[in-house]
C-alpha cells in the first residue's frame, strides 16, 4: 500500500531535521515512489515555507540573517521566556557564580535572583546588568567592552579579555538557531564569540531557547551541541527535536508555562 502525502512528509521532514538536507531519488527509492511525486511533494513543502527546493532535491527553509533590534524582541514569546528564566534560575545553587549572556530569555533568570545575595552575576549585558542594579542582592561584575547599541551589549576583545580572568560554576546562553547539523548559532558575531568565551570559562555550559529557535541555523557558529550541557526550553518545543536531543546525549528540560 502506497504511503500518503502526510506519512512522506513525515519522513522527507525528519530528514531535513537529521541532515538539512534530502535528495529526490534517494528519498524515491525509500519511500518505494517515483522520483515525480518526490518533486511534487517538494513543490508542496516549498510552498508551505518548510524547505528550499534545490537541483536534485532540498535543503531546509532559508538560514535567517537578520535578527530584530533588542527592545523589539522582549516583546515577543513573553511567557515562554519568563518560565524559561524562572526554572533556569532554580538551578543556581548557594554560593554560584554565574556568566549570563545577552538575551531577553537569559534576562529573565535575574528577575528570579532577586533574593539570591549568595550568588554571583558576570555579564557584558547593559539590560540584565540595569535589571540586576534594580533587583539583585547578590555581587555584579561587568565585563565591559566595545558598545553595540542596537544589541544593547557590550563586546570585542577587552571583554573577552576580562572574561577570560574568571572560572565559573554557570553560563546561561541565549542563542538565535538550534540546529542537530550547525549546533548552536547566533546573528550576531561579537555576541556569538562572548557568548562562545562564556561557555569555555563555565564548568556547565546551560542554552535558554523558546521553541521558535529549534530548526533554525543563523550567521555565527557559538558551539557544537557536544559543547554545551543541557537546554531549557518550553513546552511547545516540537516532540521530534526532545527526541533527537536525547539521542546525542543533549539533557533537555521543559518549563512549565
Amino acid at each position: 500500500m502506497s504511503l500518503t502525502f502526510e506519512e512522506r512528509k513525515k519522513t522527507i521532514m525528519g530528514q531535513l531535521l537529521q541532515d538539512e538536507k534530502v535528495q529526490v531519488h534517494a528519498l524515491a527509492e525509500q519511500l518505494n515512489v517515483s522520483p515525480e511525486t518526490i518533486r511534487r511533494d517538494l513543490d508542496r513543502l516549498e510552498k508551505e515555507g518548510l524547505l528550499k527546493k534545490v537541483y536534485g532535491g532540498a535543503v531546509k527553509a532559508r538560514m535567517d540573517s537578520w535578527e530584530p533590534p533588542f527592545i523589539q524582541r522582549e516583546q515577543m514569546n513573553n511567557g515562554a521566556k519568563t518560565s524559561i528564566g524562572k526554572l533556569a534560575a532554580s538551578l543556581v545553587k548557594e554560593g554560584e557564580t554565574i556568566m549570563i549572556d545577552n538575551g531577553t530569555t537569559t534576562m529573565e533568570i535575574v528577575r528570579h535572583l532577586q533574593n539570591r545575595p549568595d550568588v554571583t552575576v558576570v555579564t557584558h549585558s547593559v539590560p540584565v546588568l540595569l535589571l540586576a542594579m534594580e533587583l539583585f542582592k547578590g555581587r555584579i561584575i561587568f565585563a565591559g567592552g566595545a558598545v553595540n547599541v542596537n544589541q544593547q551589549s557590550v563586546g570585542g576583545t577587552l571583554t573577552e579579555a576580562m572574561l577570560q580572568q574568571f572560572k565559573v560554576h554557570k553560563a546561561f546562553i541565549s542563542v538565535g538557531g538550534i540546529s542537530l547539523v550547525e549546533g548552536i548559532t547566533d546573528y550576531d558575531l561579537n555576541e556569538a564569540s562572548v557568548s562562545r568565551k562564556m561557555i569555555e570559562r563555565a564548568e556547565e555550559s546551560i542554552v535558554l531557547a523558546d521553541h521558535s529557535k529549534f530548526g533554525k541555523t543563523t550567521f555565527a557558529n557559538i558551539a557544537t551541541l557536544q559543547d554545551i550541557s543541557m537546554i531549557i526550553t518550553d513546552r511547545e518545543c516540537p516532540a521530534d527535536w526532545i527526541h533527537q536531543l536525547r539521542e546525542k546525549g543533549i539533557e533537555i528540560l521543559m518549563a512549565e508555562d
